[in-house]
């Protein structure tokens, strides 16, 4: 069968929780920390000198993540690796051509497995550096802007503090700036850097799989809903060859004792430089064998946009903002706010899927650590 991002979803989905759940330990240790002694005159001056147990506190957390992290990132390479593997030899096995791969028995590639896990180190690496200061930061700022509202405005600290912590969790742990120049919160940085290593690592395994039996063409599935990066490859042949633009080439049919000819879009490695199997896409990646296969069958989608999934990604992305508020309450009125909130936009997500037939609810995408 092709391989796609998808093939290894589930396993970014798994990974993607242990930041979900470390982020919001991070906002009940920051709440519990703020409402200690609230009620006491000397508040303000305990709160400064109680910075260093928040911070062993955070570094404790942060550590906990780093290390459950490297192991189960590693596990999800190997296995999506695998499964990459497996699916080069369900989509090929029954032809001539793939007996071969169907009796070998072969070990995830080690040196790709490890290519991957070192570059998926490197893109969190500053989740880890910036986790504590993120953190500490907040924590001390709100200790200031509490003391200094109480002053001007009369409110209490219990309700300034809180309209503070409410601040913080809506935004989350703030400040990872991708290659685009982007900025995300920490769990959704996480999550989108594990969905494309593992989805990188599964599109490893099948095309090492096909090199190994001399198949060096695949085609693009046509997706429904396809973003304007993915768009131009759609359908289209691509080469796993360091050869890129759009050529012509003689080929000799798969099956019969003739040459056909083939029109190749461009290189794999240059398709996904310009976006394609980018974090949550759509598309798949098949063999291609001349004269053989045929190209994929358009999908159309009537009364559903891409815009309207990316409507749905915004909704998802309210959802764990206030599930973060929801987090940092300090009390059950700010508690039950919050869950009024999380209830409106889980509605406007039924509604959302309702309106959409080609659309399709995924709760693992709302979810941000355990409810209180």
């Amino acid at each position: 069968m092709p391989v796609s991002p998808a093939l290894a979803e589930d396993l970014a989905t798994e990974v993607g929780q242990l930041y979900q759940d470390a982020e919001a330990a991070l906002l009940e240790r920051l709440a519990a920390a703020l409402e200690a002694d609230i009620d006491s005159p000397h508040w303000a001056r305990l709160k400064l000198a109680a910075v260093g147990n928040l911070r062993t506190a955070v570094e404790q957390v942060a550590e906990a993540l780093q290390q459950d992290t490297d192991g189960a990132v590693r596990r999800a390479l190997v296995e999506a690796y695998s499964r990459g593997r497996q699916a080069a030899v369900a989509e090929i096995g029954a032809l001539d051509i793939g007996r071969e791969l169907v009796a070998r028995e072969v070990l995830p590639n080690a040196p790709a497995v490890d290519r991957l896990a070192a570059s998926m180190a490197e893109d969190t690496r500053p989740l880890y550096q910036r986790i504590t200061r993120a953190v500490v930061d907040t924590y001390r700022s709100i200790v200031a802007r509490v003391s200094g509202t109480q002053l001007l405005t009369g409110m209490t600290r219990r309700d300034a503090s809180q309209r503070a912590l409410d601040q913080f969790a809506q935004r989350g742990v703030t400040g990872f700036v991708d290659s685009a120049g982007r900025r995300w919160d920490m769990a959704s940085y996480a999550e989108m850097a594990v969905r494309s290593v593992t989805a990188r690592a599964a599109i490893e395994g099948h095309i090492d799989a096909l090199a190994e039996i001399r198949v060096g063409l695949v085609i693009v599935s046509d997706a429904p809903l396809e973003c304007p990066l993915c768009r131009p490859w759609e359908g289209e042949i691509l080469t796993l060859g360091t050869e890129s633009g759009p050529h012509t080439m003689r080929m000799q049919h798969e099956t019969e004792d003739r040459t056909v000819a083939v029109h190749v879009a461009g290189s794999l490695a240059e398709a996904r430089a310009s976006g394609l199997f980018h974090p949550n896409c759509r598309h798949s990646l098949g063999a291609y064998l001349p004269g053989v296969t045929t190209r994929p069958p358009n999908h159309a989608t009537p009364g559903t946009t891409y815009e309207d999934t990316q409507r749905q990604r915004a909704i998802e992305r309210h959802i764990r903002k206030w599930k973060r508020v929801r987090a940092a309450a300090m009390d059950d009125t700010a508690r039950r706010k919050a869950n009024a909130k999380v209830r409106a936009w889980q509605k406007a997500a039924r509604e959302h899927v309702a309106a959409h037939e080609a659309i399709f609810r995924k709760s693992a995408r709302e979810q941000i650590g355990q409810a209180r």
